[in-house]
């Protein structure tokens, strides 16, 4: 679970839910994956293919989530790029969660000189694409407009419109939809071990750690 923020949220959630015993969650905050702390995504993923074998449970596999502002590329890469994960682990797919009542605006979003847009990148390498916030949405015209502006970028790439994100397991695990010929068909330079993604420099995050409960009405 990564966090772009010094402070992870997202992680007392998972923590606290009832599941939480029986799995193993790796944090890592204060940057993205795809770069600044890519070298703990690869320490993570070796700590939880060791700590398996020295338990004797089997790991039945591994979800990394994201922050927003990532680039896919060099996380898939990093199931290529190290020997030991590539031995002991397969990449099954790329799954890129779209906010149907945003999307349009980040797509359309003017990035700085050199910088990528992430929302376009995301849902290029996607192997699947859960369209979320559908009863957000005004119309069935407005849904069909944006699933029509995704094959744009992502012709193929099986779309599921959910609300919630509720959506069934077999869409999402044991999927086997990643293909490296497909990958290395929109970018040649894929498994080259570089990289020159730049976030936008407009997103920042300032974390505050307090003790006790927030006044809501104070803040």
């Amino acid at each position: 679970e990564n966090e772009f923020g010094e402070v992870g949220i997202d992680d007392a959630l998972v923590r606290g839910g009832t599941m939480a015993e029986e799995e193993n969650i790796v944090e890592m905050n204060n940057g993205c994956i795809c770069c600044t702390v890519r070298g703990d995504l690869i320490a993570g993923l070796k700590k939880l293919i060791k700590n398996s074998k020295k338990s004797g449970k089997v790991l039945d596999g591994v979800l990394i989530e994201t922050t927003g502002l990532a680039d896919p590329a060099p996380v898939a890469q990093t199931f290529f790029a190290d020997d030991f994960v590539q031995q002991h682990m397969r990449l099954d797919g790329i799954l890129t969660l779209v906010d149907a009542k945003h999307v349009v605006q980040h797509l359309e979003d003017e990035k700085p000189e050199g910088v990528e847009n992430e929302a376009v990148e995301q849902i290029a390498f996607a192997d699947r694409i859960l369209l979320n916030k559908c009863d957000l949405v005004e119309s069935e015209d407005d849904l069909k407009d944006i699933e029509r502006r995704i094959r744009a970028i992502n012709e193929s790439v099986p779309i599921k419109r959910t609300c919630n994100s509720e959506v069934e397991m077999d869409f999402i695990l044991g999927i086997r939809g990643f293909s490296l010929d497909k990958i290395i068909e929109m970018d040649d330079a894929f498994l080259e071990d570089s990289h020159d993604h730049q976030h936008d420099s407009r997103v920042t995050s300032v974390g505050i750690d307090v003790t006790g409960e927030v006044v809501q009405q104070k803040l």
